[in-house]
């Protein structure tokens, strides 16, 4: 099975360092490209330790200055965006990226940036309904030969164009552990993403993932596996830790040497995840970069 690798953009730069954010990439993405595929960008409004850049701004900037790689985020928060616009959005990047856009999306989770920016924030299975009501707006918009009307349980359009059609229409990934998300992802993507999880906790959703398949009808092999989270890797356990933090550990990340991250990436490759979404933590540390480009990646696509 051959493996692929994304690197996660952090949020936003220092507040006391706005361009800090793009000059760490520009010291870093160089050396990146032929290891990597892809660039992902977490979609949320404000973090209470950094300034924070708007998603889909983002996504743009990178495609343009990035050509080498994919982009995506990781993931939109259904509510965000109107899902009509929101399809119109993702076919434009597709077709002026050449296909180098895919789309992840979620029910959205962040309370208090729905009541910051003016969001209404309904109860959790309000905002599931909402997402297969995008899922279906989504889906239909790219590619249906017609305007599309669809009436759904919160979203409605009415002879909503999408043109051109996305060619080829993007991957859709749906992100989230809980089990009626795991459903939609069954129903509605292309792959399924868990973040921040150990090897126990993907197992766990790993098996209600196939039950869901077996309920629906659906072969398991056609749902892509892919995992998005930090990575904080030393020459020693110590320095590895270090970069983590207290928040980012083995029990929530590939946390360690290049020796341990790669045992425990493989411990997932074994099951079945062939996409890995990477926060690296420390960037544009050259000891980070070398030790992710040099030990840890060609291991990991090598099985060993």
């Amino acid at each position: 099975m051959s493996v692929d690798f994304g690197l996660g953009l952090l949020a936003g730069p220092q507040r006391d360092a706005p361009h800090g954010w793009q000059a760490a990439l520009d010291a870093s993405l160089p050396q990146f490209v032929g290891h990597i595929e892809s660039l992902w960008m977490t979609d949320h409004f404000f973090w209470p330790d950094h300034a924070t850049f708007e998603a889909w701004t983002v996504l743009s900037y990178m495609a343009g200055k990035w050509p080498q790689f994919m982009v995506g985020p990781m993931v939109l928060g259904q509510s965000y965006r109107n899902p009509a616009l929101l399809a119109l959005m993702g076919a434009t990047l597709q077709t002026l990226t050449n296909g180098r856009f895919i789309m992840a999306i979620g029910a959205g989770w962040k309370e208090d940036e729905y009541h910051a920016y003016g969001y209404p924030y309904p109860a959790a299975k309000i905002r599931l309904e909402q997402l297969r009501d995008t899922l279906e707006i989504l889906k239909r918009m790219w590619t249906s030969p017609d305007p599309v009307t669809y009436h759904g349980k919160h979203y409605s359009i009415e002879n909503a164009y999408c043109e051109p059609k996305p060619d080829p229409v993007p991957p859709i990934i749906v992100g989230g552990g809980g089990k009626t998300t795991m459903r939609l992802a069954v129903e509605y993507a292309d792959w399924w993403n868990i973040s921040d999880a150990n090897l126990e906790k993907y197992l766990d959703r790993l098996s209600i993932l196939h039950q869901h398949c077996e309920e629906l009808g659906r072969d398991p092999s056609t749902l892509r596996l892919t995992w998005f989270g930090r990575l904080a890797v030393g020459k020693t356990e110590q320095e590895a830790q270090r970069r983590g933090g207290e928040r980012w550990t083995r029990a929530n990340a590939f946390v360690g040497t290049p020796d341990q991250i790669v045992e425990d990436m493989l411990a997932f490759v074994d099951r079945g995840v062939d996409y890995f979404m990477m926060e690296i933590q420390d960037l544009p540390n050259q000891d980070v970069i070398d030790m992710v480009i040099h030990d840890i990646l060609p291991r990991v696509r090598a099985g060993r």
